[in-house]
């Protein structure tokens, strides 16, 4: 028995509309997809426009402290840290002790031990200089003693003789007088003789007084001469009691001292934040040091630009720094362009990324630092506006 007709013909044009209706929802999404591309097509061009990222110096950095992170040490590798003043995250000022090292006693001792051979020295040194001062002044008082009272004779003497020689050119006048009296038959010869007579004695008193005179002058010559000997004896004595205390020896073994003293002092070069701590008490001093030290209140992002992009980096351009562990992006300007090329530090995790580039630091200073204080040598991820 046949099939009716509108079976026979009802199969195919099923699956005609069905074809055509599966056509037509393709055609539609299609044109769909291609007015959402052409949409996001444009605003991507608007986005562009209005911040053209193309345009920007793009490279992998770090962050560190302004003036970079100090590592501080001992003067010598095989020194024992003694004590640690310090933690992780304290913050220090220039010069302030951060540790002593092991042989610190011992260096403070001898540095007290030369600090009070100083002063035995010095109250020596004035003890002796107090008893040669007054050895001088003895000896300066015998002179004055032994000098005054023979200028005073000689004085007399000379006086003496001048009134000597006075009288002996009165006698002197009075015998020519009457010698010319006697030759007139005016006087007698007693009366010549006797004039005679007082012209010799006086002739004779006045050699008398020359000659005390010059024993007087000799004698104090002689008295002067020993009293400036002892004088010089004393002011010798001074000068070798002084140098006996050896003063400027106990003052240079002091200095030494204090120097010795002063390596056992670990001190902070400058102002900063102890970063991290590598040596603690009892351990010795390695390759590392005993602290890291940083500024962190200025903080700079140490962007490492491929060499085909640095000669459009220059001071003062803006820049953005980003990181996954930052809630939002910072921002600062480039402060210093490196003059070295050299391999770069920092990769990125990507297996393509590019692992011996040859690239330029430029250093970046954050306008906030506070953010990222506590994140020294964290991977950032820098942006640099050339225009």
């Amino acid at each position: 028995m046949g099939q009716p007709f509108f079976s026979k013909i009802g199969r195919p044009w099923l699956i005609g509309g069905a074809i055509a209706i599966g056509v037509g929802s393709f055609v539609l999404s299609l044109n769909h997809w291609q007015q959402q591309q052409r949409a996001n097509e444009e605003r991507a061009i608007q986005a562009a426009l209005a911040n053209p990222v193309s345009d920007r110096i793009t490279a992998l950095g770090r962050l560190e402290p302004e003036g970079e992170v100090v590592a501080v040490s001992a003067p010598s590798m095989t020194e024992r840290l003694g004590q640690l003043l310090v933690r992780e995250g304290d913050r220090v000022v220039a010069g302030q002790p951060l540790a002593y090292l092991d042989t610190y006693p011992e260096r403070k001792a001898e540095r007290d031990l030369a600090a009070s051979q100083l002063q035995e020295a010095r109250l020596r040194y004035d003890a002796e200089t107090r008893l040669a001062l007054a050895q001088i002044s003895e000896a300066e008082r015998r002179r004055d003693r032994a000098n005054e009272p023979a200028i005073a004779a000689i004085q007399a003497q000379q006086a003496t003789i001048q009134r000597i020689q006075a009288e002996l050119e009165t006698a002197n006048r009075e015998y020519q007088r009457f010698a010319q009296l006697f030759a007139d038959g005016a006087v007698s010869q007693q009366d010549v003789d006797d004039r005679s007579v007082r012209v010799r004695s006086l002739q004779e008193e006045l050699r008398n007084a020359q000659a005390n005179l010059v024993r007087l002058q000799e004698e104090r010559r002689t008295e002067l001469a020993t009293a400036n000997a002892q004088l010089d004896a004393a002011q010798a004595n001074l000068g070798r009691v002084q140098t006996q205390v050896q003063l400027l020896s106990a003052e240079q073994n002091l200095r030494l001292a204090e120097a010795r003293l002063e390596r056992t002092i670990i001190r902070a070069p400058r102002n900063g934040r102890v970063l991290r701590i590598h040596t603690k008490a009892g351990e010795t001093i390695n390759e590392r040091g005993i602290l890291e030290l940083g500024n962190t209140d200025q903080m700079y992002a140490v962007a490492e630009v491929y060499e085909t992009d640095v000669l459009r980096v220059r001071v003062g351009q803006p820049a953005e720094i980003r990181s996954s562990a930052l809630s939002a992006p910072l921002t600062g300007r480039v402060a210093q362009v490196g003059l070295v090329v050299a391999k770069n530090d920092v990769t990125d995790t990507d297996p393509a990324a590019k692992t011996d580039a040859r690239v330029v630091e430029v250093k970046i200073r954050l306008d906030n630092s506070e953010p990222v204080a506590g994140l020294t040598n964290m991977q950032v991820e820098v942006a640099i506006d050339p225009r």
